[in-house]
């Protein structure tokens, strides 16, 4: 048996290798794609790879057939060269296939150290693999660009935050409360109501703002008492707004309010109907911005279904909340790149007014290398 291994630029142009090294009798047994070329993992060309084998041992089964003798002959008796060299040929062919097959040790490492390091953080905090493609591309770029005289480097080097200004440039984070009427909306269980006295608090006590609040979350009792409790705390008037008529006079009776803060019912808005249904109570069309507020304890996927299904209303930002309830934060990267929105705030407890803060490039890169990169 006679194999041959071939890379090449298609399959075509590999099979006529194959024909041209090992005739028309060739057997392909293995083919994968693979990347060749390049520089620090950049500009690399992909290509087919293949295996192929052909049989040139015709005579080998006749004279096993010939070959007549006791147990104990065989086991003294020296292997013939045939023999040897099928031995060989197959521990070759396991070779190449065991080659060709992937790897989860550092050789299938795609970026240079420290930015492998980077990667594996990226993915271990959830970004998506687009984002980590392109992030570290670009932090490769802007350090080997700079044709800097040391060889060796360490993360602590690598500006994170320069890339994610790069990426995120068209969008303003922690813009949050420009106008005058806020709607806070989002799923069941992500901390809106406490969300929403925050950012009241943050408004009365530090910008000094005259602040009114709106709620429509009439599907829970507790919610709306949660909500006067927090008005009562900052002395702050609330409205409940059970129609539409409810929540325009409502406006209307704040109408010398700097702002008005809107608190929606929370359900579960997988469900396309209840997004629908929130139009019904609150009034989209006049001028208001709208916060989505989603918890980074929820998988990303369920996050992403929740964001298509308010694509018909005008979201300007996402507020992040229970940071300080998991270890993972791949969503403050995910949501900017995948759907363009900035993050306005991110929650990281229970205590208000203390445990909010106004988002930013910095922040989300500060909180992205919260672990040690170079362990």
């Amino acid at each position: 048996m006679k194999v041959k291994k071939v890379t090449a630029a298609n399959m075509t142009e590999a099979m006529h290798l194959i024909r041209t090294e090992l005739g028309e009798d060739a057997v392909i047994l293995h083919s994968k794609r693979i990347d060749t070329g390049g520089i620090f993992g950049l500009f690399k060309k992909q290509q087919i790879q293949v295996i192929a084998a052909v049989d040139q041992l015709e005579e080998l089964p006749k004279r096993r057939n010939t070959v007549k003798t006791t147990q104990a002959k065989v086991v003294n008796q020296a292997p013939s060269d045939n023999q040897l060299t099928l031995t060989n040929e197959i521990e070759q062919l396991k070779s190449l296939i065991r080659e060709m097959q992937p790897r989860k040790t550092v050789d299938e490492l795609n970026y240079p150290q420290p930015f492998q390091s980077f990667d594996d953080h990226f993915r271990q905090h959830g970004v998506i693999e687009g984002a980590r493609l392109v992030i570290v591309k670009q932090l490769m770029k802007n350090w080997y660009g700079a044709e800097r005289d040391q060889i060796e480097i360490n993360s602590a080097q690598i500006n994170v935050a320069e890339v994610f200004q790069s990426l995120f440039s068209d969008l303003s984070f922690g813009q949050a409360l420009q106008k005058k009427v806020v709607n806070v909306v989002g799923p069941t269980g992500v901390g809106k109501t406490t969300t929403i006295a925050k950012l009241a608090a943050i408004a009365t006590l530090q910008q000094k703002r005259k602040v009114a609040f709106i709620t429509t979350d009439t599907f829970r009792i507790s919610a709306v008492d949660q909500l006067k409790t927090y008005a009562k705390i900052l002395n702050i008037p609330v409205k409940v707004a059970y129609s539409i008529d409810d929540f325009k006079n409502a406006i209307s009776q704040f109408s010398h309010y700097d702002l008005i803060l809107v608190d929606s019912a929370g359900r579960n808005f997988r469900n396309a109907l209840y997004v629908k249904e929130l139009a019904k109570v609150i009034d989209f069309e006049q001028d208001t911005e709208t916060h989505l507020v989603l918890s980074l304890t929820s998988k990303y996927e369920d996050m992403k279904e929740i964001i298509e299904q308010f694509k018909h209303l005008t979201i300007q930002s996402i507020i992040v909340t229970k940071h300080d309830e998991t270890s993972t934060y791949g969503a403050l990267v995910n949501i900017p790149f995948e759907y363009n929105l900035p993050i306005s705030y991110v929650t990281t407890g229970q205590n208000v007014p203390d445990d909010i803060t106004i988002a930013s490039i910095e922040y989300i890169s500060s909180i992205m290398n919260e672990v040690n990169i170079d362990e």
